[in-house]
């Protein structure tokens, strides 16, 4: 299952465990400790009572109460002490803890904080990191689907520069493609790349049918269009099972021989895409499977496919990649830098507020 980035209020996130940032009381606080407390109701605090606190690093399992989901687990993040004193390691195991809660107790689906990221003053860019760290290393053998709940924008930030590299980037194929596409409005109506109004021929002219001129026009239309001539004698396919037979490649079949000229396991590799399993499966059973631009594009991350075969992949899924569209400016802006970590380029896409890759 994979990991996904969510902009909403953990305590309306419907799934089967949502993860508290808790104290070592476990009796409630500030933050998203006494939100999830506020919103479960007071049946929280009295199981709460029962458990006898909880060390850093640790975590505890209670019911959910008026909460929509099944279970909360409590897990006490470390508080920040300049990164020297083993914080990394204890907000690592906070994560591992309540994934192994969450499985011991029949969980398919949890919902986390950005724990310690608050009043215990983790700085938010390092436990961000600490998290998707964490997560996907567990998620290598296990099926759960995971959410990260960011409430507020200003948790988590990509770093100016990236920020401002892609922000250029983003500009820069907004000027090319409005130029391209003024360029390619005139060659349609001129048959040039620029030509003022005044000039524009105001007639086709004639070509003799026998001509020349004529042989090479009609030779280029052919090409242009991929226009095959029927050949007398030779039966052309009259009915639709026919005609898909005729088809090259499919996208389903293109990624099956990717994932095998690149030597790596299906597993290793919807994983890497952040797919979930099930999809995976639909898509490898059936040839014709037509998935989303994002997922296409998820699978040519996790294949570290450069641009070019990139767009060959996306193609066979009936999709380009397109400079009107600031989502795909993005995910090109990491392919052709060579940066193929889906969770690096869904943090950019997260900061644009762009949809994510992956299922």
């Amino acid at each position: 299952m994979p990991l996904k980035l969510i902009r909403n209020d953990i305590t309306k996130v419907t799934c089967d465990a949502i993860v508290n940032a808790a104290n070592s009381t476990l009796l409630g606080g500030g933050g998203v400790d006494g939100a999830i407390h506020k919103a479960a109701g007071r049946g929280l605090l009295l199981e709460c009572m029962k458990l006898g606190g909880c060390k850093p690093g640790q975590a505890k399992i209670t019911g959910g109460y008026r909460l929509p989901c099944k279970y909360v687990i409590h897990t006490v993040g470390p508080k920040w002490h300049g990164g020297k004193n083993g914080e990394k390691e204890t907000l690592r195991s906070c994560y591992r803890e309540s994934l192994r809660l969450a499985e011991a107790h029949g969980c398919e689906s949890v919902a986390f904080p950005l724990i310690s990221a608050g009043v215990y003053g983790y700085p938010k860019a390092q436990a961000f990191r600490v998290a998707v760290d964490a997560i996907t290393e567990y998620l290598v053998t296990s099926d759960l689907l995971v959410y990260l709940v960011i409430f507020d924008t200003a948790v988590y930030q990509i770093s100016e520069k990236l920020y401002g590299d892609i922000a250029a980037y983003i500009d820069d194929c907004y000027v090319e493609q409005h130029t391209d596409a003024q360029a390619e409005r005139n060659r349609r109506m001129y048959g040039v790349e620029s030509m003022p109004l005044a000039s524009a021929p105001t007639a086709v002219p004639f070509i003799p049918e026998k001509s020349n001129e004529g042989t090479l026009l009609a030779e280029s239309i052919t090409a242009a269009f991929q226009i095959t001539p029927e050949i007398p004698g030779e039966r052309q396919p009259d009915d639709l099972e026919q005609a898909l037979q005729q088809l090259d490649e499919s996208f389903s079949e293109m990624l099956l021989r990717k994932i095998d000229e690149k030597g790596m396991t299906d597993a290793a590799c919807y994983k890497k895409a952040n797919i979930d399993r099930k999809l995976f499966s639909k898509i490898r059973s059936n040839r014709l499977y037509k998935p989303s631009k994002p997922t296409a594009l998820a699978f040519a991350v996790a294949l570290e496919l450069p641009l070019e075969e990139t767009k060959d992949l996306l193609q066979k899924a009936g999709f380009a990649l397109s400079h009107s569209s600031k989502f795909d400016i993005i995910v090109e802006y990491f392919i052709c830098h060579g940066v193929y970590d889906i969770f690096e380029i869904n943090e950019a896409l997260f900061a644009f507020d762009q949809n994510l890759l992956g299922s």
